[in-house]
């Protein structure tokens, strides 16, 4: 396989040496990995080349398009932080239903076209067997991985949602959050400040619309750096859908958005907060000068996040189009 663009090879080899270490602390921590139908080789008989298919359709769409990592990752977010991780953010809606992705909160979000292409091909090679939600979770593990970022693995079994309506969607964090509300929101998920500040981290990719910061322009944040405020404030002469990257490298996964935080140039108020916030701002110094330290706790927390709320059995289904409900 060849990629287009260096991948920062020492920096994945040592984000790949302590992959096995995460997934046996998760084990010995207590996940429920394989408790209810859940392990790593779920589809080793039924669907063996699951993995590979996944990887090579992300990597494809990655090669002629780079940018499409962050919303993949974020896709996966925005589906587990809503009723589990069980696919719904990929329904679309319905003349009787407005559907999770038509949410203002999900407007930015790209790639469900790769979702298709994935479950096409799996739909080929072994049809009614791989559910949407795993598919999902896997293409945004490999966007992780192709963008620079750390390589981990994740149980397979979810069962596909029944439910996605844009109400439900007003439990996504908002960009305008402070840490007290982010650090409230995460812990009833089940993640401490430090996962938070560590999941935050995937802001490293991807980019902000300026509708979800101006606020901080028109009555001026006084934790926003003056120099970086002439830069947001160029960037939205363009209009609300105009775009700011989160760091200086806004396709590749690193510890920069974190640099971006200490010297106060977060994007949104959400982001900033992590660093103004005496609760969490240890963790992103220690973000800013360990990136392996980060990779580490972001590789946990994602499998972590990946078992949200996951459907199993009959509570659940495999969707033969990951666009509607069967």
């Amino acid at each position: 396989m060849v990629y287009k663009r260096p991948l920062k090879c020492l920096r994945i080899v040592m984000a790949n040496l302590v992959t096995v270490f995460v997934v046996m602390g998760i084990i010995v921590s207590g996940f429920r990995i394989g408790a209810d139908g859940l392990n790593m080789n779920y589809y080793l008989f039924s669907c063996p080349f699951v993995e590979s298919i996944v990887k090579d359709i992300v990597n494809r769409a990655l090669e002629d398009d780079p940018s499409l990592a962050a919303p993949l990752l974020r896709m996966h977010f925005h589906d587990c932080f809503i009723q589990g991780c069980d696919g719904s953010i990929l329904i679309d809606s319905t003349k009787g239903n407005k559907a999770e992705k038509d949410s203002p909160a999900n407007l930015s979000l790209r790639g469900y076209e790769i979702i298709d292409d994935i479950k096409e091909e799996l739909e080929r090679q072994c049809p009614g067997v791989v559910s949407c939600a795993d598919i999902l979770a896997l293409a945004a593990r490999d966007a992780v991985f192709f963008a620079g970022g750390p390589v981990y693995d994740i149980p397979k079994g979810r069962k596909d949602g029944t439910r996605s309506k844009i109400e439900d969607t007003i439990n996504l964090p908002s960009p305008n959050f402070n840490a007290s509300d982010l650090i409230k929101m995460f812990a009833q998920h089940g993640f401490s400040a430090q996962e938070m500040v560590a999941l935050s981290g995937a802001h490293t990719i991807g980019v902000a619309r300026c509708s979800s910061f101006k606020n901080r322009l028109t009555k001026v944040d006084p934790n926003l750096n003056s120099e970086f405020a002439n830069t947001l404030s160029r960037t939205c002469s363009a209009g609300d859908n105009a775009e700011q990257p989160f760091d200086e490298t806004r396709d590749d996964f690193d510890n920069l958005y974190f640099d971006a935080l200490v010297s106060g140039n977060g994007v949104l108020t959400s982001d900033q907060t992590l660093f103004t916030s005496p609760r969490t701002r240890n963790f992103v110094n220690s973000y800013a000068q360990n990136q392996a330290l980060f990779f580490l706790d972001f590789q946990q927390a994602m499998v972590k996040m990946s078992l949200l709320d996951i459907k199993e059995g009959s509570k659940g289904q495999i969707r033969d189009n990951c666009r509607k409900i069967n």
